[in-house]
């Protein structure tokens, strides 16, 4: 088991930038365990009830993240109760973050792990945060990686990477890229990105949300100060799942058919994306090299003139 984590940490040194500043201190979640320890990394999703681009985008994650944590034992929970509700009339079991975490810690293992596949640090992500923190006492040590848009330069790795495939499969006219959507004031990542988009060269790329701001009518109005009428939606979502057929290729599609726009359609998760999902990875690699310093443990610095 020690060869194989030191394998591991051979492999991830390459991805791994030492960002030591007042924010973290170097720290081995999987580095220095005892013999009794016992380490694993559980994956999180949101979910999705179409098999075709689960395949595509869950599944595919789930592979990478296992070759990224060679020896580690890999776990994955869902976090939509609803989804969970609708696979088990199905006849497919899947757990939830508290129950997953449960049976690591009835199973014996000590460090854990957490990455989520969540876009933004919105409510879904923070209730992870929070289902972690209330369940940290089981273990010696348990991390949460970041959302795939966490630091300003997440944001323009992954507007370079979508908006290179997208213009790939339809160039030219305008295009909107379609969040979820979350009540917490972190939609402001949403217009973060749009803002990020168009500084990278993208003056006809817009992004809107479901259930969030920027709204369809923000969208709708930058559309308007454009002089193409073609307009290509996107999902700016992990999986193209119930939202990306119904809402985007449903909704959205026929508002913008009404205000006399030529409607192309391309749905496909970010999580097809290679760029997106190795970006989820270094998120991860990041967790397990690095411990956050508590606040109140900076604030104590600060006070003592450190």
């Amino acid at each position: 088991m020690k060869c194989l984590f030191l394998v591991w940490t051979l492999l991830v040194a390459s991805f791994c930038q030492a960002h030591t500043d007042d924010n973290f201190v170097v720290s081995d979640i999987f580095g220095n365990l005892g013999e009794r320890d016992k380490a694993a990394v559980l994956m999180v999703h949101f979910g999705t009830t179409y098999d075709d681009t689960r395949a595509l985008t869950i599944d595919a994650i789930n592979e990478k993240m296992k070759e990224a944590f060679p020896g580690v034992e890999f776990r994955e929970a869902w976090t939509s109760r609803i989804i969970l509700r609708k696979l088990k009339a199905r006849g497919v079991e899947r757990l939830n973050p508290t129950e997953a975490l449960i049976r690591l810690h009835e199973e014996g293992y000590t460090h854990i792990l957490v990455q989520s596949t969540n876009i933004i640090e919105g409510t879904e992500m923070k209730e992870l945060r929070r289902e972690v923190e209330s369940l940290s006492l089981n273990f010696k040590d348990i991390r949460v990686g970041n959302p795939l848009l966490y630091a300003p330069t997440d944001y323009e790795i992954v507007a370079r990477a979508v908006m290179e495939t997208l213009n790939q499969a339809y160039p030219g006219g305008q295009k909107i890229w379609v969040g979820h959507g979350t009540p917490d004031p972190a939609t402001a990542s949403y217009a973060m990105f749009d803002y990020v988009l168009k500084s990278l060269g993208h003056p006809t790329c817009h992004v809107g949300t479901v259930e969030g701001y920027p709204e369809f009518e923000n969208a709708l109005q930058l559309l308007k100060n454009g002089k193409s009428r073609t307009v290509t939606l996107a999902p700016l979502m992990f999986v193209a799942g119930d939202h990306a057929q119904n809402d985007i290729a449903g909704e959205w599609k026929e508002r913008l058919e009404k205000e006399g726009y030529k409607v192309q359609l391309y749905l496909k998760g970010l999580g097809e994306n290679a760029v997106v999902q190795d970006l989820f990875i270094k998120h991860a690699i990041f967790a397990a090299k690095h411990k956050a310093i508590e606040m109140a443990a900076k604030k104590k610095k600060y006070t003592l003139g450190d």
